[in-house]
């Protein structure tokens, strides 16, 4: 079953954890949106849900249901699976999917040295971290001005931060839920409380997120159950949660068994719980955000065509959008693209002094980081730090060192291709065969030797007829050929 209120994003975050867990069968969710601070509608709702044979409950609640819910689950062996804020309670079948944040946010505020800071806090759970931030104050001697601002309206938020301005107050710390901070932030941004010199930390979970993994724990249990065989029907008698006495539900101490065993990686971590139902061996993760400046400027940036079904920084592309991110994921931080209003890189006014463009969104502490093709000049130097340039025009040449090798055996081929090398060879060899065929069929080529003194004429015609030679054989046109080829004389020659 699932207690949510109407319109809330734990109750869009449940719909889709069931469509992720549809696996497991005969496992229908029943809803009901309820007013989480009225202690009859949680009353009723809580009923109804019993009454239908549910297994689990997930759900919020507030500072006025809290202590019924903890009574009823109590009683009939309900679990009640909960991202809303931990309390201190020995209920067992209470599961806090919330982890405590007490020691977690002392240990931010002592990192960036804050001794003197503002907390406001609007629930009964910003009472259990404000003690805690009050006994360490003691412990460092901070000075902390703590504000409950949950019966406080916008006009009394504005008259708040107002005062704050006034006593210098400009580190904050916020503990609201998530629909009281939205309404302070946008008040922040209104009054120009964000710029430069003014600090908040926002001591919130998203729990969205805590919901999801929520169905993720319940859709675990229930399986292992099923892995052990653990019968845990109702078989159509789901009771009356009025009953007097109250009726316990026989399985629900095994539901509560499976759950309190859960061992998963969820979205918000390590997820497991101690006996007491509270999560342990959890992780919390600080996130800082910090605005980057840009300027749109082809091809450094740009809007995408379809910029329009994308949000945050996914709207814009350009090198410098991509250096952006590449330095974000290398120096692991978190960053918001914005666009620089006046569509300035930066100049000072002569008359006012006051910087524009870019460098004012810098130097008046509403960008942290401007990425851009900003010239480097020296009245710019004199307010903000450049880095090094990351992109300079002009050609450049640049050619690898030589490395100095010693000379082989067939060095002398490097300066053409092996094939080049072929061709020659193949063009010699043919050459030397084509003079060799030629000097076969010219009569000029042959001729006859001469003849010793004292050999009658018949004897004389007799050799000549068996001894007539050429020059041209096939290693003398060799030779006529690579002469030819090193341009060198030859005592042999083709004959006309």
């Amino acid at each position: 079953g699932g207690l949510f209120p109407s319109d809330s994003h734990e109750h869009a975050a449940f719909r889709f954890a069931m469509f992720h867990h549809k696996d497991i069968p005969k496992l229908q969710p029943q809803v009901d949106m309820v007013d989480i601070n009225n202690s009859f509608a949680m009353t009723y709702a809580f009923c109804s849900q019993f009454s239908k044979g549910v297994y689990a409950i997930i759900g919020l609640y507030d500072k006025k249901t809290v202590n019924m819910l903890m009574s009823f689950c109590g009683a009939l062996h309900v679990c009640f699976v909960t991202p809303s804020f931990p309390i201190e309670t020995s209920n067992q079948f209470v599961m806090q999917l919330r982890p405590e944040l007490q020691d977690a946010l002392v240990s931010v505020i002592d990192h960036y040295k804050w001794t003197r800071f503002v907390y406001i806090y609007d629930a009964e759970a910003g009472l259990t971290v404000l003690q805690k931030v009050l006994d360490t104050a003691a412990e460092m001697n901070w000075q902390v001005t703590s504000v409950n601002v949950e019966t406080t309206t916008e006009d009394g938020y504005r008259k708040l931060f107002q005062d704050l301005d006034k006593k210098k107050e400009r580190q904050i710390v916020l503990d609201c839920e998530l629909d009281r901070l939205n309404a302070i932030l946008n008040l922040i941004i209104s009054l120009g409380k964000h710029v430069k010199s003014y600090h908040y930390i926002f001591a919130n979970l998203y729990t969205g997120a805590l919901t999801f993994d929520g169905v993720r724990v319940m859709s675990e249990a229930f399986q292992n159950l099923r892995k052990q065989r653990i019968d845990i029907s109702r078989r159509g008698n789901a009771g009356d949660c009025l009953a007097n006495p109250p009726a316990p539900w026989g399985q629900g101490i095994d539901i509560q068994r499976a759950l309190q065993q859960v061992r998963i990686e969820g979205m918000t971590g390590n997820i497991q719980f101690n006996e007491k139902g509270h999560r342990t061996n959890y992780t919390i993760h600080v996130m800082e955000l910090a605005p980057i400046g840009a300027k749109r400027e082809a091809p450094y940036v740009m809007l995408k065509k379809n910029h329009e079904q994308y949000e945050g920084n996914e709207k814009y592309e350009g090198y410098c959008v991509e250096l952006a991110a590449e330095i974000a994921k290398h120096a692991r931080y978190k960053y918001r693209l914005e666009i620089v209003p006046d569509g300035k890189y930066g100049a000072r006014d002569p008359d006012s002094k006051m910087w524009n463009g870019m460098v004012g969104e810098l130097v008046y502490g509403r960008a942290d980081v401007a990425v851009a093709p900003l010239t480097i000049t020296l009245v710019r130097e004199e307010v903000i730090d450049f880095s090094k340039p990351f992109m300079s025009l002009g050609i450049s040449i640049m050619i690898k060192k030589p490395q100095k090798s010693k000379p082989g055996v067939f060095s002398f081929l490097d300066p053409l291709a092996y094939e080049i090398w072929m061709c020659i060879v193949f063009a010699y060899i043919g050459v030397s065969v084509v003079l060799f065929l030629v000097s076969r069929f010219s009569p000029y080529e042959w001729h006859c030797e001469e003849f010793e003194e004292g050999q009658d004429q018949q004897q004389q015609q007799q050799q000549s007829q068996e001894q007539q030679t050429n020059e041209f054989g096939i290693f003398n046109s060799l030779w006529f050929s690579l002469g030819a080829f090193m341009q060198q004389g030859c005592d042999i020659s083709p004959r006309y």
